[in-house]
């Protein structure tokens, strides 16, 4: 499989599909997604899942960003020959862009969450939340982590969330989404906790860009493909995992 570019997505495309797949990097790293979480959605392409993966530079108007994300998904939704079972999956602030999708969820069969991450701008950004007011432009992130929380409780629809936290993750806010997820009638969200850190789905592709083969970490190929292997279990069933 290649990737092949289509606007803002970069997209993988298995011989056989048996799902589609949506993602939101987080931060810095999805401005190249293909390169940043290359082994991880090669993973999941693997799986016989196609892959589009959104490239975007954060801003502070996560609403606007959540509203173009979803544009992009929606048109390359069109290029798919048939429409298959539809996972929104994002990690850190693609989480947020996610739950934030105008849609409020309706659009797809599920979410996964990897290491959900809702922080003010003040510590996510200092530098520049601190020069903002002196610049004229917002300091803050729109929504505020907690109107985000708010918005979540009250107009987010998708009952199956999976939420993933890595266990020597500083940054992760998971146990606090899922609070307010279980608080929602019909909710069927869940938590699942794996080993690493909070850059574990990136730093394998990243590793590999830029030091070559000789740098892998087969225990950590190993992991991405356990992590790939349950979120397709849990989004597709208990026998929908490729040997």
């Amino acid at each position: 499989m290649n990737w092949r570019q289509r606007g803002s997505l970069w997209c993988l495309r298995p011989s056989r599909a048996r799902g589609l797949v949506e993602f939101i990097g987080g931060s810095y790293l999805a401005a190249t997604p293909q390169i940043s979480y290359r082994r991880f959605l090669e993973t999941l392409a693997a799986q016989d899942l196609i892959v589009h993966a959104w490239s975007y530079v954060p801003g502070f108007d996560h609403q606007a960003q959540a509203n173009e994300a979803w544009r992009a998904f929606r048109q390359g939704r069109e290029a798919v020959d048939q429409q298959p079972r539809i996972l929104r999956l994002g990690h850190s602030l693609g989480c947020k862009l996610h739950l934030l999708a105008p849609d409020n969820g309706r659009n797809c069969s599920a979410l996964a969450a990897l290491s959900f991450n809702n922080f003010s701008a003040e510590r996510s950004v200092p530098l520049l939340a601190e020069l903002g007011p002196r610049l004229g432009v917002s300091s803050e992130f729109s929504p505020s982590p907690q109107e985000t929380l708010e918005l979540v409780g009250r107009t987010y629809q998708q009952e199956r969330n999976l939420l993933v936290r890595f266990q020597r993750d500083g940054l992760d806010q998971s146990a606090r989404l899922l609070q307010v997820l279980q608080g929602r009638q019909g909710d069927q969200s869940a938590l699942l906790e794996r080993p690493g850190d909070h850059l574990s789905p990136a730093s394998a592709g990243l590793r590999q860009n830029l030091l070559g083969r000789w740098a892998d970490d087969p225990a950590r190929q190993r992991e991405m493909e356990q992590l790939a292997g349950q979120i397709c279990r849990w989004w597709l069933g208990p026998d929908q995992t490729r040997s």
